[in-house]
């Protein structure tokens, strides 16, 4: 038995104008990209979604859609056995 569970991960965030810099944001992502591979992510399995807007504001989201596998959950990445 295991706690894996196939449910996507996902870290957004928006900014308003004026929060964030083109610096800033890189490092967002970074960490947001970092947080979810310590969740078990490949590296090739995260995805970074980067909405800038008329405004100026900005909406990021991180996610790992985790793939489904019934009864082998130990050989998923991010399995976590009891």
């Amino acid at each position: 038995m295991s706690l894996y569970q196939p449910e996507p991960v996902e870290i957004s965030t928006r900014m308003r104008p004026g929060e964030w810099t083109e610096e800033s944001l890189a490092e967002l992502v970074s960490t947001y990209r970092t947080r979810v591979r310590e969740m078990g992510a490949p590296a090739t399995e995260v995805a970074t979604d980067i909405e800038r807007n008329d405004d100026g504001s900005v909406k990021v989201v991180v996610s790992w859609t985790k793939p489904a596998i019934a009864g082998d959950e130990d050989s998923v990445p991010g399995g976590q056995p009891l």
